[in-house]
């Protein structure tokens, strides 16, 4: 199925791009996210239409994404939870619960932002762990999994 993308999708392409793709990801994800539109005539007349006013928009959302960077840069958390011996804690530290703290020290982030592809956290000690508050900005922050007193 050809969908014009009107956001940019990572590995898949950027504002105003024809692609082909499945058609289960189109109808289930780009299009009701608002990330494509099919690759219709009348489709791609009002793409061209729009163009400028979507690229001032990711424009702005570029810009808001750094200047949340710039305030995450060098941040540090320190998280308390239970522990057993050697370490291990009882549960683990998920995205989630990096989202929450993160957000309790006003600073917003979403659970989709959390990037953790060796899983959640089990013992205690120092993670970088990375944010992905846009296709084109990362930033990595110290989490502290510490025991609880």
């Amino acid at each position: 199925m050809k969908v014009i993308l009107l956001d940019k999708v990572e590995n898949l392409g950027g504002l105003g791009d024809l692609v082909n793709v499945k058609p289960g990801y189109a109808r289930n994800f780009l299009i009701p996210n608002g990330k494509a539109a099919q690759a219709t005539a009348e489709n791609q007349r009002l793409f061209e239409e729009r163009r400028a006013e979507l690229e001032r928009q990711m424009a702005d959302m570029l810009a808001a994404a750094i200047a949340r960077a710039e305030r995450l840069q060098g941040f540090s958390l320190t998280i308390a939870r239970r522990t057993g011996e050697q370490g291990k804690l009882f549960g683990s530290v998920s995205a989630s619960d990096i989202a929450e703290a993160v957000s309790a020290a006003s600073h917003e982030l979403k659970r989709s932002e959390v990037r953790m592809p060796e899983g959640q956290l089990r013992q205690i000690g120092i993670y970088a762990i990375d944010l992905h508050l846009h296709p084109e900005v990362n930033v990595e922050i110290s989490v502290e999994i510490v025991a609880e007193a």
